[in-house]
């Protein structure tokens, strides 16, 4: 008989991967505690921007014309409990308020909520990043629990998507990870990715903790290489060299490689800082907190780099005051592809500059909503042009297409003056200055 999943928790990782279940064949029954989100999925429709997604969830969702109606959303637990063979658990564990550690309660109310429900043999599958140890906990809570006992098993596969990729991702793999206790654990996992591991995707047994540290290990190799490239950069600034330049050259190494050294104003997102602050943390709590002091520096690095960016636009306006000055910032996400602006570096500077008495104009081709929401005193344009209209200063921010395609020429007509600060070294300066504009960027030559 065809295994049936359940996913809990419909927020980013979630909807993605419920309706990547439905795509591989499997009968699927999401669950939130939202009413309002329940009600926008049943539409086929997500709480987010990522591409081919909402495309995806109106192939599958119940009820829409032409679907599979192999997906459906309730907020039952109960419902859940008797539908599952395989439960995913795929809520969000946020960075505490006031503390570098990792907030478990969402989870630890997923597994409250759903063990009771479970009367017959069961897998539930965790998906959050959490901290080591946190499987081993819940795996006892859940036998507590569950009426099937021991029959109700834990499992844990760390989740690896990118923002602007998640659908691709989660169907095309690069490794699917899984810490089981059990062979029937691993032989229904092996079940659920049948697709993806005959088309090449790797799949790695391992224990619960080496499964929980593969995402955490993964973010903080990525944060360390983009910290490290921004540290060269301010080097570069200090030597008169170019960061680009050096990137290229050291990217030639293939022990290095070329992905994640392009300097700029850092890294941010709802997943790298927490998931490194946390990762701290636990390491703390295990008495191992020697092994990650260097994480502290790599967050260090990267919150300079917003400071810096401030710092640059000031000199770019004389180095005085940003009074009466008017500044326009391109981009508002953490990143490209998506509207998400959880401690985006963009939005961070922008703010700075705002605060400091400067009159800011924001524009991004997607997060304009989210970006309203958490900085409504920003200005904000319906386009590049409207944006940057009377500026004195435009800062390139987050490296969406839209903005590597701008016409320098038919953008320098609206501004009062020609300077732009490449804060994500994506634009090209021959172009820019050629157009007549002063470039500068982070770690470069200004000629």
């Amino acid at each position: 008989m065809a295994l049936k999943i359940t996913v809990i928790g419909t927020g980013y990782l979630g909807a993605t991967h419920a309706a990547a279940m439905a795509e591989l064949g499997f009968e699927v029954l999401g669950l939130d505690v939202v009413a309002e989100k329940i009600d926008m999925l049943r539409r086929g429709e997500v709480p987010m921007y990522e591409p081919g997604l909402e495309e995806l969830l109106r192939k599958h969702v119940a009820g829409i014309e032409g679907s599979t109606g192999r997906l459906r959303f309730t907020m039952d637990w109960a419902e859940v409990g008797e539908f599952g063979d395989v439960h995913f658990v795929c809520v969000n564990t946020p960075q505490k308020h006031g503390e570098y550690a990792c907030d478990m309660s969402y989870v630890d109310a997923a597994f409250e909520s759903l063990a009771p429900h479970l009367h017959g043999a069961a897998l539930v599958v965790g998906k959050s990043t959490v901290p080591v140890g946190s499987a081993e906990r819940l795996a006892a809570r859940l036998a507590e629990l569950a009426p099937a006992g021991e029959d109700a098993e834990l499992a844990w596969n760390p989740e690896f998507l990118r923002e602007g990729f998640a659908v691709n991702d989660t169907l095309h793999p690069d490794r699917i990870v899984v810490g089981v206790r059990s062979e029937r654990a691993e032989k229904l996992l092996r079940e659920v990715y049948t697709t993806p591991v005959a088309k090449g995707s790797p799949f790695v047994v391992t224990d619960f903790p080496t499964a929980e540290l593969v995402k955490t290990s993964a973010n903080s190799f990525l944060a360390t290489k983009i910290s490290f490239i921004n540290a060269m950069a301010e080097v570069c600034e200090a030597a008169g060299g170019d960061v680009a330049k050096l990137a290229e050259a050291i990217g030639h190494d293939e022990r290095i490689g070329k992905k994640f050294l392009r300097a700029g104003i850092g890294f941010g997102g709802g997943c790298l800082p927490k998931d490194i602050r946390a990762f701290m943390a636990r390491a703390g709590e295990l008495g191992a907190d020697q092994a990650l002091t260097f994480l502290r520096e790599i967050d260090s690095i990267n919150m300079r780099r917003r400071g810096q960016m401030v710092e640059m636009a000031r000199e770019a306006l004389g180095g005085g005051s940003f009074l009466g000055k008017r500044v326009a910032v391109l981009g508002a996400t953490f990143k490209p592809d998506s509207d998400d602006v959880r401690d985006s570096p963009a939005l961070n500077v922008a703010g700075q500059i705002h605060l400091q008495g400067g009159q800011v104009t924001v524009y991004d081709p997607k997060g304009m909503a989210n970006a309203k929401r958490l900085f409504p005193t920003l200005g904000y344009a319906g386009s590049a042009v409207e944006a940057v209209r009377g500026a004195d200063v435009v800062l390139h921010l987050t490296e969406w297409r839209e903005f590597r395609e701008l016409d320098p020429t038919v953008l320098g007509e609206a501004v009062t003056a020609r300077v732009v600060l490449d804060g994500r070294n994506a634009l090209d300066p021959e172009v820019w200055r050629r157009a007549g504009w002063t470039y500068r960027a982070m770690g470069r030559p200004t000629a």
